[in-house]
C-alpha cells in the first residue's frame, strides 16, 4: 500500500474536484458530499472563525497567515474584515482555484512545516482543519512553524478535529491539542468545540451499522451492475434523510453548545497567544 501523503491527498482532491461546486467548498470539506451539506458545514465554521477571531482579539489591518488556504475563501473573509491576509498552501492546484474564485490576497506555495516566510512576519496564523491531516509525528514541527512566524503577542488559531479515525486524519484530544500548543510556547486563549450536530451523528452511527450488516449479507455476490444500482438508491436514500436530520442538527446547535461539553463536539477551536 502506498504511503500516505498530505501533499499528494490534497492534489488528488483539488484535481478530481475542481469545479465540482462554484464555492470551492468539495475539495476542502466533504468531497463527494452534495453541497448543501458542505454549505452548512462552512457556515458553521465561519461562525466559529469570527468567534475565534473575537476571543484572538484581532486588531484592524492585522497581517493573517492562513496555512492550508485551499481554495481561498477565509482569504477573502479576512479581506473583507479589512485584515492583510496571506494564504499559502502545499498544491499549486488549491492555489489556482482560489486565484479562479476571486481571491486577491497573495498566495504563495509552501508546506506547513516548511513555511517560506520569516520569523515574526504575522500578527495572527490560521488553520482551519490542516494539521489533523498531517501524521501525528510531523505535527509538532508544523505548529513549530506557524509560532515561528508569528510576531511576539501574536495569535495562532486552530479548528481541528477531536475525534473521529481515518487513513487521512490524525485527530487529538483537546487537551493533547493543548499541550501541543504549550509545548511550542504558546500560551492557551480559550478553546470551545464545533459541530456537534447530535441528532445527524446519531442517524450516521445508525447508517454505518446498517451498511456493515448489508454489506456482509451480500458477500455471497451480487453481479456488479445490481451491486452499483443498489449502491446508487441507497446513497439517494442516506442523503435525502441526511437533508432532514442536518438542518434539525443546525437548529440545535446553539442549545447543544450551551448545555453540552466541549469534548462531545466533532472539532474543537483553539485559541493561542505567542
Amino acid at each position: 500500500m502506498k504511503a500516505y501523503s498530505p501533499k499528494e491527498y490534497w492534489a488528488g482532491l483539488a484535481d478530481k474536484f475542481y469545479s465540482a461546486d462554484s464555492a470551492g467548498f468539495a475539495p476542502i470539506l466533504h468531497a463527494g458530499a452534495p453541497a448543501w451539506f458542505n454549505v452548512c458545514i462552512d457556515r458553521l465554521q465561519h461562525s466559529a472563525m469570527r468567534r475565534a477571531l473575537d476571543l484572538a482579539e484581532v486588531s484592524p489591518r492585522a497581517r493573517v497567515l492562513d496555512v492550508g488556504c485551499g481554495t481561498g475563501r477565509w482569504l477573502r473573509r479576512y479581506s473583507s474584515l479589512g485584515l492583510e491576509a496571506t494564504g499559502v498552501d502545499a498544491t499549486p492546484q488549491m492555489l489556482r482555484a482560489a486565484r479562479a474564485r476571486g481571491t486577491t490576497a497573495p498566495l504563495v506555495a509552501g508546506e506547513a512545516n516548511r513555511l517560506p516566510f520569516r520569523d515574526g512576519e504575522f500578527d495572527v496564523v490560521s488553520d482551519v482543519t490542516v494539521i489533523q491531516h498531517i501524521p501525528a509525528g510531523l505535527q509538532p514541527q508544523a505548529l513549530l512553524e506557524m509560532t515561528r512566524v508569528l510576531k511576539t503577542g501574536g495569535r495562532l488559531i486552530l479548528l481541528e478535529l477531536i475525534r473521529g479515525e481515518d487513513s487521512h486524519i490524525f485527530p487529538r484530544t483537546p487537551q493533547t491539542w493543548l499541550d501541543l500548543g504549550a509545548s511550542c510556547c504558546l500560551c492557551a486563549k480559550g478553546w470551545y468545540g464545533q459541530e456537534y450536530l447530535l441528532p445527524d451523528r446519531l442517524f450516521v452511527r445508525a447508517a454505518q451499522g446498517v451498511t456493515k450488516g448489508r454489506e456482509t449479507s451480500d458477500a455471497a455476490g451480487v453481479d456488479s451492475a445490481e451491486s452499483m444500482s443498489r449502491a446508487t438508491t441507497l446513497r439517494r436514500i442516506y442523503w435525502g434523510l441526511r437533508h432532514a436530520t442536518v438542518p434539525l442538527s443546525v437548529w440545535a446547535e446553539p442549545v447543544v453548545r450551551r448545555l453540552c461539553p466541549g469534548g462531545l463536539a466533532t472539532h474543537g477551536v483553539f485559541v493561542f497567544k505567542k
